[in-house]
């Protein structure tokens, strides 16, 4: 585990998640059921961003609380790029091997460019996923920071 060989602690998180989530989303159920403030609990999104000129397309991974939303302006600003779009959730799973509800910004099977909300380092812990729908892990976010070589930037719309 990356988290081991980089020497941060940390605490894993097993927990019953419902089969269904309805409208509150599965980062909301996860704050739920760990009985955690929702921005405490951060969900990973993939984007796919477009340089400028080039017409190129590559991801990058945007890291931010269930409580709030990504935005995408502030994103493409945060890796240089000219635009950012969500990812389609198929593509994301197919880039990353994990199921959408349980992307971890860890043991991705594509690295890309991480950046994380700046409210991650508000708290004394924060959770992200563990790779699976009701496994979250528990980190300072300044850790989680230094293991992701990520960009701390304000990224909630």
């Amino acid at each position: 585990l990356a988290l081991e060989r980089a020497g941060v602690p940390f605490v894993i998180h097993q927990f019953d998640h419902p089969a269904t989530t309805g409208d509150i989303g599965y980062g909301k159920a996860a704050a739920n059921a760990l009985g955690v403030d929702e921005s405490r609990v951060f969900k990973t999104l993939l984007v796919e961003i477009s340089d400028s000129g080039s017409g190129s397309h590559r991801h990058a991974v945007g890291i931010v609380p269930v409580s709030g939303s990504l935005s995408l302006k502030a994103m493409a600003i945060a890796v240089g790029a000219k635009r950012a779009d969500m990812m389609a959730p198929a593509v994301a799973e197919r880039l990353t091997g994990y199921v959408v509800g349980g992307i971890s910004p860890f043991g991705q099977k594509k690295s890309s460019i991480t950046v994380i909300d700046v409210s991650a380092t508000a708290h004394p812990t924060i959770f992200v996923s563990g790779g699976k729908r009701g496994l979250d892990i528990e980190i300072a976010g300044a850790d989680l920071i230094s293991v992701l070589d990520a960009i701390s930037a304000p990224i909630v719309a």
